[in-house]
């Protein structure tokens, strides 16, 4: 049967803050760590050199072909096998960054393929290294194609981090399973978590929102904004047709 006071008392129950603060640091550090990767596969998966090809696309297929909880029990076990022991914590991150950085890749390469050609050919041709037209006239533009999906993977990885108690990183799902243990509410418990995943999701689903204006702030067309970009391209059109 229910019980309510269970309930409350795992929400106020200082383990299941804890674990929560752990699977928020968790995912932030998995995810700043996850992009650069990220960045550097599909920069990867696009060069010119086809060993470089290889390589990177063999990542993304391994990666994103097995699933993140056999990962992260061949990093935690096998590695010492090999003599490269790692600890929980660093066992749970590299497993949660190597298979992040593979889905991000792909969003990255995405948003860098959406931007026309010539634009990054025209900055060449005025002079700008190869770095500075992708800091420059790439990325800024491929942001805004990139910041919902990539949004969208920081809510999932908030919810992934539960497959890290698998070996024993003790996070928000560890944390309930411990408090579970002294009156034996499964139920009321898994709801208390479930609660406070569903509280920082829709944190982030508020900062994501204000990420999406931010980037795409200068890009939206109002009717008057429309209309004199309308009126300025017609010159150009005009002489295309010609």
């Amino acid at each position: 049967m229910w019980s309510w006071d269970a309930f409350f008392s795992f929400l106020t129950n200082p383990q299941l803050i804890q674990g929560a603060w752990t699977t928020i640091w968790l995912t932030a550090v998995s995810m700043a760590l996850a992009l650069p990767l990220a960045v550097l596969v599909a920069l990867g998966r696009a060069s010119r050199f086809r060993p470089v090809r290889l390589v990177t696309g063999f990542y993304v297929w391994l990666m994103r072909g097995t699933p993140l909880l056999v990962q992260l029990v061949i990093i935690y076990t096998g590695l010492p096998q090999v003599g490269l022991r790692l600890g929980v914590i660093s066992a749970a991150l590299t497993g949660l960054v190597l298979n992040e950085a593979a889905y991000l890749s792909e969003i990255v390469r995405a948003g860098v393929l959406s931007v026309p050609r010539g634009q990054s050919e025209a900055a060449r041709a005025l002079g700008m290294p190869p770095w500075k037209v992708f800091r420059v006239v790439v990325m800024p533009q491929a942001l805004r194609v990139m910041v919902p999906p990539l949004g969208n993977s920081f809510n999932g990885l908030l919810k992934t981090t539960t497959l890290v108690s698998v070996i024993s990183v003790e996070e928000l799902l560890r944390r309930t399973q411990f408090a579970v243990q002294t009156n034996f509410r499964v139920l009321e418990g898994l709801t208390a978590a479930a609660l406070y995943y569903l509280a920082m999701t829709s944190l982030w689903g508020l900062v994501q929102r204000w990420l999406e204006i931010r980037v795409g702030r200068g890009h939206q067309t109002g009717p008057s904004r429309g209309r004199r970009i309308k009126s300025a391209a017609l010159p150009a059109l005009e002489m295309e047709t010609r």
